[in-house]
């Protein structure tokens, strides 16, 4: 009785780690059959579209994931990348600055932004949700103030080839997507540093009392997060061809409903960066193949709503589970 029992207990923890992939590959054999979106659904170049499309999210939500790590939302990355964008964007065209200056000047923003929100939350203790949800409004006002509401055209063609260009097929910004999850994943999963924010999400003062920094970790997350920020934003300079009048807030809900919905994955209960490109995947996949089945614009938002609905509902569910 006790082996059954094991053996049972097994198979729902790899249920519970493999559900939301098992749930992926089935979402891409659905709209594989489907009539209506067979013929194009796994084609190359949809796929190729989805996923350079997608590159931009799934930096965001890489973004997202840090701070939520240690348990603060951090709900100024659209904003951030936006920003980032329209600095890396402004410089090039409008200053005529070298595409690397633009590029370092783009990731410092970043880097600057993270630091504010990470002073903001760490050192004046205030709550993350609105500090961050602060700098976003501001944010937001100063690109309206720079822009007039208008786009920045980009005119540098290494950047605009970079954004649209491939290599062996790929999408080249997916190249940058790679390289940047690989160094999360290492950082967060493999290193001691990785493990010490992990432990202070998952219990605050009992952190403290072992003698871990809180505070300088929480700070390093946001700065984390900024950077990260940053990079999306140059990627998404080069993939629109400029830069945009947004606050980023179409960004930044479907990259915290990714956040959610991958720490369901691989590790239940914790956010993880495998676990975030598969959920950046699934919502790509299901609103990709919902718009090639012919479904109407609006079903992109309801969507990605109730994504985010269910996936902050089961999170929250695994972490009590956890923790009981």
């Amino acid at each position: 009785m006790t082996a059954v029992v094991g053996a049972r207990h097994r198979w729902a923890l790899w249920a519970e780690r493999l559900g939301l992939p098992v749930l992926l590959l089935l979402i891409i054999a659905f709209f594989s059959i489907l009539p209506a979106s067979g013929k194009t659904f796994l084609t190359g170049q949809n796929i190729g579209v989805v996923l350079a499309n997608q590159s931009v999210l799934l930096l965001v939500a890489l973004a997202v994931m840090i701070p939520l790590l240690t348990g603060s939302f951090d709900f100024s990355v659209g904003a951030t990348a936006v920003t980032c964008g329209l600095v890396c964007t402004a410089l090039s065209t409008h200053a005529g600055l070298p595409l690397w200056v633009c590029i370092a000047a783009a990731v410092l923003t970043g880097a600057v932004i993270g630091t504010i929100n990470g002073l903001l939350v760490s050192l004046l203790d205030l709550n993350a949700f609105v500090s961050t949800l602060g700098v976003a409004t501001l944010l937001g006002g100063l690109i309206q103030w720079y822009t007039h509401g208008q786009p920045i055209i980009l005119t540098d063609t290494a950047m605009l080839s970079f954004g649209s260009g491939r290599v062996w097929g790929i999408p080249r910004v997916l190249l940058v997507v790679v390289v940047v999850a690989a160094a999360v994943w290492f950082l967060l999963g493999a290193t001691a540093y990785g493990r010490r924010m992990s432990a202070v999400g998952a219990n605050p003062r009992a952190a403290v009392l072992v003698g871990l920094p809180r505070r300088r970790l929480v700070a390093s997350a946001f700065i984390l997060s900024g950077l990260i920020g940053g990079i999306a934003g140059i990627v998404l300079s080069a993939r629109t061809g400029g830069a945009n009048p947004d606050t980023g807030m179409g960004l930044l809900f479907p990259a915290l409903a990714a956040a959610f919905l991958g720490s369901t994955a691989f590790s239940p209960g914790r956010f993880n960066t495998p676990g975030t490109i598969v959920g950046v995947l699934f919502l790509a996949v299901s609103v990709s193949g919902l718009t090639l089945a012919g479904a109407q614009n609006w079903v992109d938002g309801v969507f990605n709503g109730l994504a985010l609905i269910a996936a902050v509902v089961l999170s929250t569910a695994l972490r009590r589970s956890m923790s009981g």
